[in-house]
C-alpha cells in the first residue's frame, strides 16, 4: 500500500538499468533503491543502483515511454504432458518464436554425430540389407574389412569439441551443463535479434534448479512461466502406443534380416 502511494519512475518496480541494458523486465529490490525527480527507481543490484545514480537520465523516459520487451514465456512438464505440442500453438497465436531446448541441444550436435543421441533416441541398430554378407569366399575378411573401415570413420565423426562434448553427455546421461556452456546457448535468446525484438516460449527450459539458479544470477527473467502437470496414466497412453509400434517393426525387420543371414550361410555351404 505504501508502494502503491510513492511516486514510481518510469519502469515502475522494474530495475530500468537491467531494462535498457539488457531489455530485461528484472523486478528491482526495496533495498536498492534511489530518488530521482521526486520518483523512487528500485534496482535489482547495488552496482546497478550506482550506474544509475551516476548518469540518471540515460535509463529514464524523455519524449514518448519506454518501450517493454517482447514476451518471454517458459513452458515445463514432464515428457509427454504436450508442453511442445501446446508450445507451437502458443508461438503461432502470438507470433514469437518457439524454442524446445533438448532439440535445439541436438541440433548443436547433429552435424557430427549424424543422427540424434539421449534415451528417447537410443534403439537396435537397424542392420542394412547392403551391409548384408555376400556369396563368396572371402565373407569373413570382407566383414572384418567393412567393421574397420566404419569405426575408423564414426571416430572421425566422433571428434567433438568440449562443449559439444558437455551437450553430449548431457543429452545422454544428464550431466548438467556448465554456466560457459549455457552463456553461448541461452544469452542469446536475450541479447541478439531476433529473438531480442519477437519474444519466444521457451520448451523445456529450467530443468533443474541449477539451471534456474543460472538464469538468475544472469538475469534472464521470464514474464510468465507455466508447468503441465499431468497424470502418469496420460502420459502412458500417449507414448506408448507409438513405442510399442516401433519395437514390434524392429523386431520384425530383425527377425527378416535373421532369415536372410540364415539363408545366404546356408548358400555358402552348399
Amino acid at each position: 500500500t505504501k508502494e502503491n502511494k510513492r511516486h514510481m519512475g518510469d519502469t515502475k518496480h522494474f530495475c530500468p538499468v537491467s531494462l535498457k541494458e539488457n531489455y530485461v523486465l528484472y523486478p528491482g529490490d526495496t533495498e536498492h533503491a534511489a530518488k530521482y525527480r521526486e520518483k523512487i527507481y528500485y534496482f535489482s543490484t547495488s552496482e546497478y543502483r550506482d550506474k544509475f545514480l551516476k548518469n540518471p537520465e540515460e535509463y529514464v523516459a524523455h519524449n514518448e515511454p519506454i518501450q517493454a520487451p517482447p514476451l518471454r514465456v517458459f513452458l515445463l512438464g514432464t515428457h509427454g504432458s504436450g508442453k511442445t505440442t501446446c508450445a507451437r500453438q502458443i508461438a503461432d497465436k502470438l507470433g514469437i518464436f518457439h524454442i524446445q531446448f533438448e532439440e535445439y541441444l541436438q541440433e548443436l550436435i547433429l552435424p557430427k554425430t549424424k543422427k540424434k543421441i539421449g534415451p528417447h533416441f537410443d534403439e537396435e541398430p537397424e542392420e542394412d540389407d547392403n551391409k548384408m554378407p555376400i556369396l563368396s569366399q572371402e565373407l569373413e575378411d570382407l566383414s572384418q574389412t567393412m567393421t574397420e573401415t566404419e569405426t575408423k570413420k564414426s571416430k572421425q565423426e566422433v571428434e567433438l569439441t568440449d562443449e559439444e562434448k558437455a551437450i553430449q553427455a548431457n543429452l545422454m546421461d544428464n550431466e548438467a551443463l556448465s554456466p560457459e556452456v549455457l552463456d553461448n546457448i541461452v544469452l542469446d535468446w536475450w541479447r541478439k535479434e531476433p529473438f531480442r525484438s519477437t519474444g519466444f516460449i521457451l520448451d523445456g527450459f529450467p530443468r533443474t534448479v541449477d539451471e534456474a539458479q543460472y538464469l538468475s544470477t544472469r538475469g534472464l527473467c521470464p514474464d510468465v512461466v507455466f508447468f503441465i502437470q499431468v497424470e502418469e496414466s496420460d502420459v502412458l497412453d500417449r507414448l506408448f502406443p507409438s513405442r510399442l509400434k516401433k519395437w514390434k517393426e524392429r523386431q520384425h525387420k530383425k527377425m527378416q534380416n535373421k532369415k536372410k543371414l540364415k539363408d545366404l550361410k546356408a548358400k555358402i555351404r552348399v
